[in-house]
């Protein structure tokens, strides 16, 4: 099934010759036969389906890869991919409050499914939804944006402050179905919020001791209901800075 990838000459010529039932073809022994017919076939499902041999590969024109995350994410055994890119613009590098140069282009995502022939299909891609790594934070860190797969699920996730977004595999697309966000005092955690969008619920918990070191927090819990809203997907939120939650 692989060899019209690696042998791009040998296939175009066997798909030549079953296509135009050469004569010379129908001398082939069986085995030949089928392969050249496999190959064939290969080729076009391959055509058919715009699948790619690498992730790499659906990087759109403009943007450069940034990094690669895998893991599987439907749950069929096979490594897929999340593509981080980042957008080349010239107009967006600056010059920062120090007269250094700042690349502020923006970053999106693209997850991308392995398949059993060895290339890869496009899920969503969303190529601006990301602020850039140069963003300044103030007089903190600016977040920093870490991406990875747990248990079948896509996880966004930003340091440096603390908050978490939950996404699941939903049709041809990827749904929020949790976050989860902590505010601390050093390592002092001083409240946690999580929400559950499957349920509709969500839990806050306060820190009471005022006087507490990181492990002697006493938190007080409480939970409530979020408004209805429609599912929340990934190819539809143009900027996780400004994506807000109930």
């Amino acid at each position: 099934m692989r060899k019209f990838l690696y042998l791009p000459v040998l296939a175009v010529a066997l798909t030549v010759s079953v296509r135009c039932k050469n004569p010379e073809s129908e001398k082939l022994p069986p085995q030949a036969k089928n392969e050249a017919l496999s190959v064939e076939k290969a080729i076009e499902d391959h055509i058919e389906t715009g699948n790619k041999k690498k992730p790499v590969d659906f990087l759109p024109k403009g943007y450069v890869l940034f990094e690669e995350v895998y893991g599987d994410l439907n749950n069929d055994g096979l490594k897929d991919c999340i593509v981080i890119i980042k957008a080349t613009d010239k107009d967006n590098i600056i010059l920062d409050e120090n007269r250094r140069k700042s690349d502020r282009n923006r970053r999106g995502i693209i997850v991308v499914f392995k398949t059993k022939n060895d290339d890869y299909r496009l899920i969503v891609e969303n190529d601006n939804c990301f602020s850039s790594e140069n963003e300044e934070g103030g007089n903190y860190y600016a977040p920093e944006l870490m991406v990875y797969v747990e248990k079948g699920n896509l996880f966004i996730h930003y340091a440096h402050g603390y908050w978490k977004y939950t996404f699941r595999l939903k049709g041809s697309d990827f749904q929020l179905i949790g976050y989860d966000a902590s505010d601390n005092h050093g390592p002092v955690v001083n409240n946690e919020t999580s929400i559950n969008y499957l349920t509709g619920k969500k839990q806050y918990k306060e820190n009471t001791n005022s006087n507490a070191d990181s492990g002697e927090e006493v938190f007080e819990e409480s939970w409530s209901k979020i408004p209805n809203q429609k599912p929340v997907m990934l190819s539809q939120i143009k900027d996780f800075d400004e994506f807000e939650v109930p």
